[in-house]
């Protein structure tokens, strides 16, 4: 990567991605990318380049990797899990007619593509624990139909016309900087929130739902490195199973409260976000990622409770 293109830049991971990039690639090499500037991170905007575009409209990602002499999109805007529930229709728009978008102006002017799926990708049907790298993938939400898509495109797109597309199906992400954009894991950061503002959490999802999940400077290191591997050593591209840590909501409550003993939390079940949860897996086997490009993610549950919380309550103090 020496010039890059962040489409949803100003978002959960889009935002913190896109000012470690411009640490280390240098600012004005890493272009930011959104449908506008409002509500965005001052810091993201201010930092460096900044473009409009909308990944539905084709010729406005052309115009950005043009401008800027772009060698790689990182194309990270997308509807998540529960507002594409909400609104199916607008997220096979801009999951699916937004990604053929990214890798049709990739094809014409020779970049590479980042692209990530989702643990979404995977259905009931799917084996949940340790779910392996290659498996069944039935999908039971617009989202997850998707990303196993998605997956598939950026496959086809590689294998026909010789695009370095590259990918991880991320779990959910945890973070302190930006809150989250709609998704069924989102009350894993929610949680951090709550405990520091209010002492208590009320949880959406029952208290045996395990699921994957990943501190955000793990899931920062899984793109750069996997967008800078040596493309000889990969078997796999676009659906790399990544993981950093699995746990249900008892087991984040009481990594909290390691740190907070006064915290409590009680629960009221979203029918919506448990039954997503219930078609996704407990946990993933990610040796491939490990086999193939090194990934050895640094953050357990314990590690990342302790730093969200000295992180939130500095952040929440302002």
């Amino acid at each position: 990567m020496k010039k890059v293109l962040i489409t949803g830049a100003l978002g959960q991971i889009g935002s913190e991605l896109t000012m470690r990039l411009r640490k280390e690639y240098g600012e004005n090499n890493v272009i930011a990318s959104g449908l506008s500037k409002d509500n965005g991170s001052e810091e993201v905007l201010q930092s460096g380049p900044f473009e409009i575009v909308d990944i539905t409209k084709e010729h406005q990602i052309a115009d950005a990797v043009k401008k800027h002499n772009v060698d790689t999109i990182i194309n990270l805007a997308a509807i998540l899990s529960a507002v594409g529930e909400a609104k199916p229709g607008l997220a096979w728009n801009v999951n699916m007619n937004g990604l053929y978008n990214v890798l049709e102006v990739a094809r014409e002017l020779n970049s590479a593509v980042f692209t990530p799926s989702s643990i979404a990708a995977f259905g009931p049907s799917t084996p949940a624990k340790d779910t392996p790298q290659d498996t069944i993938q039935r999908p039971t939400t617009m989202y997850g139909v998707t990303k196993v898509a998605g997956e598939l495109l950026c496959d086809y797109y590689f294998e026909k016309y010789g695009v370095d597309t590259r990918g991880v199906r991320f779990p959910g992400l945890i973070s302190y900087k930006t809150l989250p954009g709609g998704g069924t894991t989102d009350y894993a950061v929610e949680i951090y929130y709550k405990a520091i503002q209010e002492g208590k959490f009320t949880c959406p999802l029952d208290k045996s739902t395990y699921m994957d999940m990943m501190y955000m400077p793990d899931a920062l290191d899984a793109i750069i490195n996997l967008a800078e591997a040596d493309p000889s050593k990969l078997k796999h591209r676009n659906a790399f199973n990544v993981t950093a840590m699995s746990f249900n909501p008892e087991d984040i409550f009481a990594s909290i409260k390691k740190f907070m003993p006064e915290f409590n939390m009680n629960y009221d079940i979203n029918p919506t976000l448990q039954k997503i949860a219930n078609s996704w897996p407990d946990s993933l086997d990610d040796s491939a990622a490990r086999e193939e490009w090194g990934w050895n993610p640094k953050y357990d549950l314990d590690s990342m409770s302790k730093d969200m919380l000295e992180k939130l309550k500095i952040k929440l103090s302002k």
